[in-house]
């Protein structure tokens, strides 16, 4: 079992401050152009700050898109991160498949939402 990246994510009506933070901080922002439609007021419908495999994510809220926090742990295998867990009296909740990747859920003391995933196999793998 191996933890592989971090990844923060953030449901905010702040998102386009937040966005317009890390681009001062100088964080590379994914290009999301063609991936998600953004809003034709100019405001920012998603943003994406890149650190090799780790990345932070900022969202405003919407559909779908309830305001929250959430620590994404990218793992090797979230099944094993999972059975893990359970033997260590944790309750993950999942797993499901989005994205292309297997994830499960918990709620961390103090309530922080937490997400372990690894990628789905490829098709053909």
């Amino acid at each position: 079992m191996k933890a592989l990246a971090i990844r923060f994510c953030t449901v905010s009506p702040e998102a386009g401050p937040l966005a317009g933070f890390f681009n001062a901080l100088g964080m590379p922002q994914m290009d999301l152009s063609g991936v998600l439609p953004q809003p034709e007021d100019g405001s920012i419908g998603g943003a994406i700050f890149t650190a090799t495999d780790s990345w932070i994510e900022v969202w405003p809220e919407g559909p779908g898109m309830t305001p929250g926090t959430m620590l994404q742990i990218v793992v090797d295998d979230s099944d094993a991160f999972a059975a893990h867990a359970r033997k260590n009296g944790l309750n993950p909740e999942g797993p499901m498949d989005a994205h292309g990747e297997h994830i499960y859920f918990l709620k961390a003391p103090g309530g922080l939402q937490i997400a372990f995933q690894s990628a789905l196999p490829k098709s053909g793998d």
